[in-house]
Order: structure tokens, then C-alpha cells, then sequence
């Protein structure tokens, strides 16, 4: 793979090379992401693709599914992540073992960002189901 991130000369502004997928990144202008999101972003997009693929592939009935990340950064440079956290929701008649084992086998083995952060991130995950038909939730 192949990407390009133009410089565009004011101030930490970069932005993809127009022959590559969009995304623009920023320092620290509000409202532009910043590569640490990026990075966020990129975590949380990979987990959930492997978790909603697998789902699927089981014919569980997904109807929806968010992630949210809250991380920690370390106080000195790098900065790198200390700690991240993801919380996933998922609407549907799933069984909870299913979403244990997608996001075990999603964070082990399949997610190549997750795989490709430092092993010494205290990484966790945990869940919330909404089965439609009960309104009931399981967490």
C-alpha cells in the first residue's frame, strides 16, 4: 500500500495527495483531525468491521453497532497511548458469547492496527447489547 499526505504549508495542516483516499489531518486546528485520532478512528473502524463481519458470517441479526474509544496518553513525549478503551454497542438478537469471542478474535488476531500498537497498552473492551424484541439490554 501506498499513500501520499501533502504538506500545505500552514502551519501542521496536511492533507491526503489527490490520487489517495480523503482525509485531512491537523496539529491542532478545531474541527480537523488530529493523526492521534486518526489513529482513534482507525482502531475503532478496524475492530468493528472484524466484529460486524463476523457477526454476520454467524447469522446473528445485527441491526446496529457503535464503538467509542476514550484513550490515555502518556504525560511526556512521545505522548503515545497508554490506555485505550472501547466500548461497543450493538443492537440485535446476538448472543453475548458471539460478541465476546468477535472482539476476542478481532483484538488477537484479525485487527492489523490493534495488532500494530505497542503490546504494553493496557487495551480494553466490554459491551452492550439491545435486544429490540425484550428492551432489554445485557452488558
Amino acid at each position: 500500500m501506498t499513500l501520499k499526505l501533502d504538506w500545505l504549508q500552514e502551519e501542521l495542516h496536511f492533507k491526503n495527495a489527490p490520487d489517495s483516499p480523503p482525509i485531512e489531518l491537523h496539529g491542532s486546528k478545531h474541527g480537523v483531525t488530529s493523526p492521534t485520532q486518526a489513529l482513534a478512528y482507525s482502531v475503532m473502524g478496524c475492530m468493528a468491521m472484524d466484529i460486524v463481519h463476523m457477526l454476520q458470517k454467524g447469522r446473528h441479526p445485527l441491526e446496529s453497532l457503535s464503538v467509542t474509544f476514550e484513550g490515555q496518553r502518556a504525560e511526556h513525549p512521545p505522548r503515545r497511548y497508554t490506555a485505550i478503551h472501547l466500548h461497543f454497542d450493538l443492537t440485535g438478537d446476538i448472543p453475548d458469547d458471539a460478541v465476546t469471542r468477535a472482539i476476542a478474535l478481532s483484538h488477537e488476531k484479525y485487527c492489523s492496527v490493534s495488532n500494530s500498537l505497542q503490546p504494553d497498552i493496557d487495551f480494553k473492551t466490554t459491551f452492550t447489547i439491545v435486544r429490540p424484541q425484550e428492551g432489554s439490554r445485557a452488558e
